[in-house]
């Protein structure tokens, strides 16, 4: 007798089977949930940098990836640059609108809410006094950063901002810049 096969449930482009299977296989072998990303940068000159990721850890394994992904960065004219490229603080706002609506979507689709599109803007304040040393009080990053998401779901209003918290009660970039993350630093001769 041949045995049926369970076809995926897709909700919001998940795979919504594959997702608790991993989920169990983590409960069931916790280890298997470490990660550990990396990117490798090189100045190019000037205000421009590019930076390329490539393998990581994950799933208790060294992990490559077809091609490596290049991200560059760069200034806009005002700030000194050639404006080839998003600058760093634009490069942090994008990880975090990416990792937010990827953990909203996730866990969304977890929980079998459908959406049909998303939308968001993020907007961050910046005091070059901080920057460029010439205020100790004034803040070298970012001062705040506000997010608005535009959702198209068939839920009723009070529901947009409970999927909304999906993605920052879950999102590793939304954790990392709130709760803040140690970081070590050290140097060597090329």
């Amino acid at each position: 007798m041949a045995t049926a096969q369970k076809l995926p449930r897709i909700i919001n482009g998940v795979n919504v089977n594959d997702l608790f299977t991993t989920i169990d296989t983590i409960k069931a072998a916790p280890a298997i949930a470490k990660f550990r990303f990396r990117i490798r940068n090189q100045w190019v000159g000037a205000s421009q940098n590019r930076s390329t990721v490539g393998n990581f850890y994950g799933a208790g394994q060294e992990l490559s990836r077809p091609k490596p992904f290049v991200l560059r960065a760069d200034e806009p004219g005002v700030l000194l640059g050639t404006d080839a490229a998003a600058n760093p603080v634009e490069h942090l706002l994008h990880a975090l609108a990416a990792c937010l609506t990827t953990s909203m979507v996730y866990h969304a689709a977890a929980r079998g809410i459908h959406i049909e599109e998303v939308e968001s803007s993020f907007e961050g304040d910046l005091d070059l006094h901080g920057f460029l040393d010439l205020d100790k009080n004034v803040r070298k990053g970012y001062q705040g950063i506000r997010v608005n998401f535009k959702i198209k779901a068939n839920v009723p209003d009070e529901q947009l901002q409970e999927i909304v918290e999906l993605g920052s009660g879950h999102s590793p970039v939304f954790d990392s810049l709130t709760k803040g993350v140690p970081i070590s630093i050290k140097a060597a001769r090329l």
